[in-house]
């Protein structure tokens, strides 16, 4: 017999739709902090914060997906991800609108990703979660961001004593 196997999303608003990052890449959900902007930075790139500590650099999604900036409110998050490039994990913010629920979704319920009739480069995706009555765009953390933004990010972090 076989099995279906559940993985867990959370998942988050960016405007009207709905999209989930696999829980196994979420170390925590902050509200929105104040962040400092970093010059010459990609438009996408909205500031770093300190998360314990550490310089973690936010992006916003929107932006990253071609549409207008995130607009504070008191329902926007920051949902800190972790992604990993050339064996090193790199620790990033995401700008959300808002975060939903943690998901337990089958696989038999996610459909490949389409390849027209959305406003999102379908490489970021990696299937479209089926719900009784909406759909949930599943990202694929690492192809989120290409390699050399994440350098870029890296580059652009103050290491430590510095």
């Amino acid at each position: 017999m076989e099995t279906d196997l559940i993985t867990q999303f959370l998942t988050f608003q960016l405007g009207a739709e709905t999209f989930a990052i696999p829980i196994a890449n979420v170390r925590e959900v902050l509200k929105m902090p104040d962040m400092t902007a970093i010059p010459g930075s990609p438009e996408f790139l909205r500031g770093v914060i300190n998360v314990r500590g550490n310089v973690v650099p936010v992006v916003d999604l929107k932006r990253k997906f071609g549409q207008p900036a995130t607009v504070g409110s008191r329902k926007t998050r920051v949902i800190i991800v972790e992604s990993t490039i050339r064996e090193k994990n790199m620790v990033l913010g995401a700008l959300a609108d808002s975060v939903e629920e943690v998901l337990d979704l089958p696989q038999s319920q996610v459909e490949p990703a389409p390849q027209v009739g959305i406003d999102l480069k379908t490489e970021y995706i990696r299937g479209i979660g089926k719900l009784e009555n909406r759909f949930v765009i599943l990202l694929d953390v690492h192809r989120v961001f290409s390699e050399e933004e994440l350098i870029l990010l890296d580059r652009g972090q103050p290491r430590e004593g510095h």
